[in-house]
């Protein structure tokens, strides 16, 4: 009987185990259809999801239905923008649910999601991107909310890692929550009810383009009192972190038909000095644990009244300390006398009539005192800002006194006595008449040394600040093997702080000696212990928000291999690009000039630039420039001077900023003056003198001689040009690519007599008067392959042949022309035998004969060598 109990119960458990698998696919399509329905009947968006489904397990005995990435895209006039995103949507309801016919409304017990976006945006005209309800269905909603679709009987909910964002165009405000993470329980089948809530997150808000806050922690635990007939929300018991500044709220929020009400009031549950401490975020500053504090921090404040489209709630914000101190432990300084009175209040609940008094903020270190005021009125109409500082700051205490996260410690004294008073609106007009700036800002004995152990050393930097500008008057600096000094002056300063305008300036630099690779960065490497691959080098580009000028001048610069001397010029950098104008410098023993430009606004960076070169040393400057050494390899092994002008232009590397070779086109003309060549250190020259016997590179003289080079598509092309070899002529033409690859061709037109010391032999038994006679012989080389392996090849047979037939022609003209003359002098006398004439005509044969031995004799004397 046991056994078939416990059979038959096995058999049920199989049965019903199977059921819970089963059931979600007999009802899938069912979940989908309303789901489907309920979106469709509900709103005036672009909505879709990638899958429904219908889980068991998750919350058994209740169903679980689970959304899988639901979008919300709004429609006109917010075309495109997304308003809802949800990664995971899960709705919890009781089994009984799935039962229900079509019309039955399905009652949500339970939501919860993850990874989800909410984008809120209300344009310039006060229009919500959220109102997506259909028009028409309104209504009949409120007659009939029984025939809906979907029910909220919600006891619980929660959300994981959302972000929140809320932008207002007409008042410029954006506020981002990040990292969100809520959950609330509660029974919201009464109508009243207290919601115990817990939530994390980062918020970041901007006004009118300043920052007021940048990811600062919040934490709430709270227990809300919930009214659902009246829409009020109380604060019972809640505890609140800003970062980890503990605050205490009181009343309630109440939603109302076109505006909330609010009556809140807020305070720090205890006076501790600790408190400031916690206000800072945790990446600047470290745990409180066995930090020493004397004197007290509060911040209190209320928020009452109503927000509508033109009000907001009254409020008063009061934050303040008098004369306290903090030591942190391990640490030799302490702060002393600070004092703190800030108040942010809005007295008529119009926003624009919010003001912000910092009326004091001082501290002491060591004898060090330094204060500071300021106060913003009419913040979102055209905010007025009026401020001062004054005081001295030794940076290296700085460390000493608060535990600064530097790898390396500073050192230096900043002292600032500054008043500054300005309107927003006369900043983006450029009025500078109403801009009134006065003081001075120095900063002597300033050392800073990074992680590379590059270490920068300003001795003395002085600003001065007036209505229009901010005068640099001395700047004096050191770095690795560098000293600069620099003065002048920035203009719109104001505007690019606060209003993203360009950022002028005209600036003046000197320097004894200037070394570039002081002030260049390396990326950081890969961390090989962990596999982590490094980062991706950014491209490069040049700030676009910069329109300067820079006149420079140095004795001495650096870079790379090279030494530039008494270099000077001007740079301008506007609109993404940078000019290069009248640049000048000596080096390689003559001097260069150089203008151009280089601009980084589009995706792919380019380059145009002139060059002149002046009586440069020609060696140095095709072995050391690695741009000249590709434009002509061969010019390395000449010794002389050169006269250049170089255009080229093309595109840059994005992240390195070199030139791209393939993409560079342009020409060169030059001018070599009193010059030499060492064949020996050429590859190329000496296998060239090996083929071409007569030629002896050593004696070779290129002076004045002038050259013609293009440039295009990666490749170097030489126009042809004559070089004047003793009594030979050259011509020399072809091409080569960057790659060093190379196509080029010499036509040498010889004199017989180089043809080796045969043919010399054979046109000295010639007389004066016939071997002048003989013509040049033409002679080709084609020269291949690339500038370390070349491959050479010649006509040499082809030239031999030629004055082979020369000499034959030369002679049988020549016997030619005796014969004439002996059968003529025949004609005339007419008395000699015919046995007299059969010996002119055997001396005739004997002539051609011997003519015939001789052409014979110096083809064989010829190719006694290999040519």
């Amino acid at each position: 009987m046991l056994k078939k109990i416990l059979k038959i119960s096995a058999i049920v458990l199989v049965v019903f185990i199977a059921a819970l698998f089963a059931i979600p696919y007999f009802f899938k399509d069912q979940i989908k259809a309303k789901i489907t329905e309920a979106i469709n009947e509900s709103v005036d968006a672009k909505v879709s999801f990638n899958d429904a489904d219908l889980s068991l397990f998750k919350n058994f005995p209740n169903a679980t239905v689970g959304i899988d990435k639901l979008v919300i895209i709004n429609k006109a006039p917010f075309e495109g923008d997304t308003l809802v995103s949800l990664g995971e949507l899960n709705l919890k309801m009781s089994i009984k649910e799935l039962f229900k016919g079509k019309d039955e409304p399905l009652n949500i017990q339970g939501i919860s999601s993850t990874n989800g976006l909410i984008n809120i945006i209300f344009n310039k005209d006060g229009v919500g991107n959220f109102d997506i309800a259909l028009k028409d269905k309104k209504e009949d909603d409120k007659k009939d909310e029984a025939s809906k679709p979907l029910s909220l009987k919600i006891q619980n909910y929660k959300i994981e890692n959302f972000t929140f964002r809320y932008i207002d165009q007409g008042s410029k405000i954006k506020m981002v929550i990040d990292s969100l993470n809520h959950e609330g329980t509660g029974d919201f089948t009464n109508s009243k009810l207290d919601l115990n809530t817990k939530t994390t997150a980062k918020v970041s808000l901007d006004m009118d383009k300043m920052n007021y806050m940048k990811n600062v922690k919040l934490t709430l635990d709270a227990v809300l009192g919930i009214d659902l007939d009246q829409s009020k929300y109380t604060f019972k018991e809640n505890k609140a972190l800003i970062n980890q500044l503990p605050l205490e709220f009181d009343g309630y929020i109440q939603m109302a038909e076109n505006k909330q009400i609010y009556d809140l009031k807020f305070k720090t549950p205890t006076s501790s000095f600790t408190n400031f401490l916690g206000l800072i975020p945790s990446a600047y500053a470290s745990s409180l644990e066995g930090v020493k504090t004397t004197g007290d921090f509060t911040v209190n404040g209320f928020a009452k009244g109503e927000l509508t489209e033109t009000t907001v709630p009254k409020f008063n914000i009061e934050i303040a300390s008098n004369n306290s101190s903090f030591q942190y432990p391990n640490l030799p300084k302490s702060v002393q006398n600070i004092v703190i009175d800030t108040k942010i209040i809005n007295e008529t609940g119009i926003l624009n009539d919010t003001y912000v008094n910092l009326d004091k903020l001082s501290f002491r270190i060591d004898q060090d005192v330094f204060s500071a005021k300021a106060n913003i009125k009419n913040i979102t109409v055209n905010p007025i800002v009026d401020a001062a500082l004054k005081g001295t700051i030794n940076l290296a205490n700085l460390s000493k006194a608060y535990p600064i996260k530097l790898d390396k410690p500073l050192a230096g004294i900043l002292k600032a006595d500054v008043t500054t008073n300005f309107d927003m609106a006369s900043v983006e007009k450029s009025q500078y008449q109403n801009i009134k700036n006065a003081g001075t800002m120095s900063l002597s004995g300033f050392k800073y040394t990074d992680e590379n152990n590059k270490s920068m050393n300003i001795s003395t930097a002085l600003v001065e600040f007036n209505p229009s500008k901010i005068n640099l008057k001395q700047f004096d600096a050191t770095t690795g093997k560098s000293d600069i000094s620099i003065n002048g002056v920035l203009e719109n300063f104001y505007g690019f702080m606060f209003k993203k305008q360009e950022l002028k300036g005209n600036f003046n630099m000197s320097s004894n000696q200037l070394a570039v690779d002081d002030f260049m960065t390396s990326g950081e490497p890969a961390k090989t212990e962990t596999k982590t691959p490094a980062k991706p080098a950014e491209a490069m580009k040049i700030p676009a928000f910069l329109n300067c000028t820079l006149n420079a001048k140095a004795t001495t610069v650096l870079y790379d291999n090279l030494k530039l001397k008494d270099v000077s010029g001007k740079l301008l950098i506007k609109d993404e690009k940078a000019t290069l104008e009248n640049f000048k410098t000596s080096i390689f023993g003559g001097s260069i000039g150089l203008t151009g430009t280089v601009s980084t606004k589009e995706k792919v960076p380019t380059f145009d630039m002139n060059l002149g070169f002046n009586q440069v040393d020609i060696s140095q400057t095709f072995t050391q420039l690695d741009m000249m050494k590709k434009m002509a390899p061969i010019a390395g092994i000449i010794n002389g001077k050169l006269n250049s002008t170089i255009k080229l232009n093309g595109n840059l590397d994005a992240k390195e900023l070199t030139p791209d070779l393939k993409s560079i086109s342009g020409d060169l003309l030059g001018q070599l003056l009193s010059t030499t060549v060492n064949p020996q250190n050429s590859t190329l020259l000496s296998s060239l003198s090996s083929n071409v016997k007569f030629l002896d590179l050593n004696k070779l003289n290129l002076n004045d001689l002038k050259m013609a080079l293009s440039f295009d598509n990666g490749k170097v092309n030489v126009k042809p040009f004559d070089i004047k070899y003793q009594d030979i002529k050259a011509t020399v033409g072809g091409t080569h690519g960057f790659d060093q690859t190379m196509n080029y061709t010499i036509k040498f037109d010889v004199p017989a007599k180089y043809l080796g010391t045969e043919a010399n032999n054979l046109i000295a038994k010639l007389s004066p008067a016939d071997a002048a006679k003989l013509d040049n012989i033409p002679i080709n080389a084609v020269l291949t392959g690339n500038f370390s392996n070349p491959k050479i090849s010649t006509d040499m047979k082809t030239a031999v042949a030629s004055l082979t037939t020369q000499l034959v022609n030369q002679q049988k003209e020549k016997l030619t022309q005796k014969g004439t003359a002996a059968l003529t002098d025949l004609i005339n006398k007419n008395t000699k035998a015919k046995d007299t004439t059969q010996a002119a005509k055997t001396e005739k044969e004997q002539k051609t004969q011997e003519a015939t031995k001789k052409a014979s004799d110096l083809i064989n004397g010829l190719f006694k060598k290999k040519n």
